[in-house]
Formats: C-alpha cells, sequence, structure tokens
C-alpha cells in the first residue's frame, strides 16, 4: 500500500535521489564539514546574550532583514547600486535560483564542485550539466566549458571560487570569459572567500549577468544558517517574489548583527586557520603515500594510494578523527579524502592518527 502511494504521487527525479547524508560526529574529533573550530570568548558570549533578552520573538522578524543587510552591504564593501537577497544558509538561495528558471533549464558547473547544485537542480526537473576540471590541478577547461556553454546555452552556471571540495582557486581571467561568453546568469559562489583573499564583489556592476554568493557559515556562523547573494538590482527583484516570506527569524538577525560589529574576531580567526592550513599541508605532503593539493579555502584534499581511502577514512573514525571520504564519488575524486582545518590540537591529532596509520 505505502510503496505504491510513494510511487504515484513522488516524482521519478526524487524517487531515484539520494538524502544528502550527515555524518554522525558524536565523541569525534570533527573535521569533516568546513567549519570554523573557534568558539566566541565568553566576554562576547556574555554581550550575545544580552543582545538576545530584546529579541521580540513573539512577533514576525523583519522580512527584509534591513539592518542586517546593510552590515552586510558594509562589511563586504558590496556596491550601493546592487541589490541583495538572502537566505536560509546558501542552501536556500541556490533553491531559489533554481526555481526561477522556466522548466527544463540547463544548468552548468565544473565537476567536482558543490554537490548541492546538482542536487536541487535534478530535484527540479532541470536539465543539469557539468563539466570536467582538468586532472592535474582542478583547473577549469576553459575550452570546454565554452563549448558547453555554446551547446546547451544555461540559464545559470556556478562557480565556486574557491572550489569545493578541490580548494583551488580559478583563474580570475578565465571566469571573465565565461561572464562574456554566457547568456544566462553566472553565480560566483564565495563561500570560501575570507581564507582566500579574493572576490568578485567588486565586478558585479561590471557584468549584468553576475551575482555573487556568500555565506557567514566559515566565519563561525554555521549554527544560524545565513547566507546573501547580491547582483543586479533586477534580478534580485525577481529572486524576491520567490523567497519565503520571514525566511531569516529573528534571532538569526540579532546573532548575526552583532558578530558583524566583532569583525576583528572573525579576522583574527581566519588568519589563524590559514597559518594552519600551511602547517597541515606540509606535514601531509611528508608522508610518502599521500598527495596533499594546495587549497585557498579551510579545508585541504589530499590523494591516498590506490584503494586506500577507505580503509584510512575508516582507520581514523576508529582513532576518534572524522573526516569526509569523497572516494566513492569517483571519478578525479577516487582515492581523495579531504580534512578541514581544526584547532592545533586537533589537527595534531588528526596528523597523529593518520601517521600511526601509514607507518
Amino acid at each position: 500500500m505505502i510503496q505504491n502511494l510513494v510511487s504515484t504521487i513522488f516524482r521519478k527525479e526524487i524517487l531515484s535521489m539520494s538524502a544528502y547524508k550527515i555524518a554522525e560526529a558524536k565523541n569525534l574529533i570533527k573535521l569533516d564539514a568546513m567549519e570554523n573550530p573557534y568558539i566566541w570568548p565568553e566576554k562576547i558570549k556574555e554581550k550575545w546574550l544580552a543582545e538576545l533578552k530584546h529579541c521580540p520573538i513573539n512577533r514576525y522578524p523583519d522580512p527584509e532583514a534591513k539592518q542586517l543587510v546593510e552590515k552586510l552591504i558594509k562589511v563586504n564593501n558590496i556596491p550601493r547600486k546592487s541589490g541583495i537577497l538572502l537566505g536560509n544558509g546558501s542552501d536556500e538561495i541556490i533553491q531559489i535560483l533554481l526555481m526561477a528558471l522556466a522548466t527544463g533549464s540547463a544548468v552548468l558547473s565544473p565537476s567536482p564542485g558543490f554537490v548541492m547544485y546538482k542536487q536541487i537542480a535534478q530535484s527540479l526537473e532541470l536539465n543539469y550539466q557539468s563539466v570536467p576540471l582538468l586532472v592535474d590541478d582542478f583547473g577549469l577547461d576553459l575550452p570546454l566549458m565554452i563549448e558547453a556553454i555554446k551547446k546547451y546555452s544555461p540559464a545559470i552556471i556556478f562557480l565556486a571560487y574557491p572550489n569545493n571540495p578541490t580548494g583551488n582557486l580559478f583563474k580570475e581571467e578565465e571566469i571573465e570569459k565565461i561572464l562574456n561568453h554566457a547568456s544566462g546568469l553566472v553565480v560566483v559562489d564565495e563561500a570560501y572567500a575570507p581564507f582566500a583573499d579574493a572576490s568578485f564583489l567588486n565586478k558585479i556592476s561590471q557584468y549584468p549577468n553576475l551575482l555573487v554568493m556568500r555565506t557567514v557559515s566559515k566565519l563561525g556562523l554555521a549554527g544560524i544558517r545565513l547566507g546573501f547573494i547580491a547582483g543586479n538590482r533586477e534580478i534580485i527583484e525577481q529572486l524576491n517574489k520567490i523567497r519565503l516570506p520571514y525566511n531569516i527569524n529573528s534571532l538569526t538577525q540579532v546573532t548575526a548583527e552583532f558578530a558583524l560589529e566583532h569583525q576583528a574576531l572573525f579576522d583574527e580567526q581566519t588568519q589563524q586557520i590559514c597559518k594552519d592550513r600551511s602547517i597541515v599541508l606540509q606535514q601531509l605532503n611528508s608522508f610518502s603515500k599521500i598527495k596533499a593539493y594546495d587549497s585557498l579555502a579551510n579545508f585541504i584534499l589530499f590523494r591516498t594510494g590506490e584503494k586506500q581511502a577507505t580503509e584510512i577514512f575508516n582507520g581514523l573514525k576508529e582513532r576518534g578523527v572524522l573526516i569526509k571520504n569523497l572516494s566513492p564519488q569517483g571519478g578525479v575524486l577516487a582515492d581523495c579524502l579531504r580534512v578541514t582545518i581544526g584547532q592545533p590540537k586537533e589537527n595534531k591529532a588528526f596528523i597523529d592518527a593518520l601517521s600511526e596509520i601509514l607507518s
């Protein structure tokens, strides 16, 4: 009965999909999800809690989050002529973008890339197409990208900058060529921009089809789920028609506004993470059986020996360290694992456990 009901009412695209899995991290050192490992100092926490006391949770939040938008514009140096839309994390913004497209529109992205581009596109019956990255350095295969643009005329192209899960930064001039060739929107996803010191935000007025997406998750606010996208006002106005009212709750608005008043704290943490990233990269490459790739994000992708990734992943988990096993995805990610940069003691625990496994 229930199986017949499910197969009858749900689209075949949904039935054939797998839910996005979140690994259980209880009692483990969590280095799998690109989170900021640092919590706020106690004095900052006390000030934040004092702010929350005055939050009118009996009322609906400001539907446009005007004060928060103003702070985001200021902190991120977003051009004043731009439109800006907030989302419940970047995931909701991606969903809004793709829901706005005509049925069957093409969506293009390099592969490997952020999995939600494909996941959401396919759930909406859109024509998702991917272009493989170059094998040697995970760079864009620009001729193939241009060829795909001509062939599919994508309504949206997603470019993660830096890329997830590879951690590299695509060449600026190549992204500009894509912007010039594309007849549709080009979304530059800058989730990891704070660790790369690179951005396309200052080019929004130069390219009418450019949208830049960011999140506060990697700055230590993953728990409040807040992302934003900036671009041409006319485009943002259309996306706002789809955005659900009150999608950014009052507690998130108050917390994000408060946090952005303490940008120096996040900058300090970001600098520490970048410093530790260099140390972990060097340590990984000291193992003869490991090849770690340069990264401008807060994680490092590394390749193990052939068919050893899952064994190493399980060995680390048995020793109390959780990272991300990307090898099951296959392709250029075969035999690859990804580790998030944690606090120094967490990084040491990871390296020590890896050393024990590889010895």
